[in-house]
């Protein structure tokens, strides 16, 4: 339970921009910042390093990997595959009333952003957004293909918070792309819902190489 406690928190920090990309950290520094043991801290640090999310440098300390061309592509290449696959599943089990239920947030998300722009508007669009995204592979109810979007989740909020977070400046193209995938779900649409899924992760991926939309 104290490993797990200390996995947790060390994720939690990765998610939230509390360890950034590229950053050198000690386990005594990880003790202080989680509020783990340090027993716990290096029983935890394997399975980070399994997962990807840290690295051993020898007396050094632990790195928080870098955000370099190969890691981006790769974690939004397996987002692609993983939320693909999940489609036909996500529009047979989850309920209508739940699409209808996100796609009425997009847009009274859009109605405010519009009037009145604020970040804290945006990180809510971007709460709900993770969410939606993580139910879409939950209702494929295959525990493997969880837990891999789960540790590939990790890496992609590593990106988003480094180079793509929800701001009021961006929300309306974002609220938009969401509701290209979002309106064909709801009318069960497979074809249509996989064309503009795609094309929203594409266009994630694109920014966080540093292009332009």
């Amino acid at each position: 339970m104290l490993k797990r406690a200390a996995y947790d928190r060390i994720v939690e920090l990765l998610n939230q921009g509390g360890l950034m990309p590229g950053q050198i950290v000690s386990q005594r520094e990880l003790v202080e910042t989680t509020g783990a043991t340090l027993g716990s801290i290096r029983e935890a640090i394997p399975r980070l390093e399994a997962d990807g999310l840290l690295q051993t440098l020898p007396k050094r300390g632990l790195m928080v990997p870098t955000l370099d061309v190969s890691f981006v592509r790769d974690a939004y290449e397996l987002r692609s595959i993983l939320e693909l696959s999940a489609v036909r599943a996500a529009i047979d089990s989850i309920p209508t009333a739940r699409f209808s239920g996100w796609i009425e947030r997009h847009e009274q998300f859009l109605a405010n952003i519009q009037t009145n722009s604020n970040q804290d508007a945006a990180d809510e669009m971007q709460k709900l957004d993770w969410d939606m995204h993580a139910t879409f592979i939950d209702s494929m109810q295959n525990v493997l293909i969880a837990n891999v979007y789960r540790v590939n989740s990790i890496k992609i909020h590593m990106v988003v918070q480094s180079r793509l977070q929800v701001t009021p400046f961006n929300a309306e193209r974002i609220i938009g792309e969401h509701l290209a995938f979002l309106r064909p779900m709801l009318a069960r649409d497979i074809a249509a819902s996989e064309q503009a899924l795609k094309q929203h992760i594409d266009n994630s991926l694109h920014l966080a190489l540093g292009g332009r939309l």
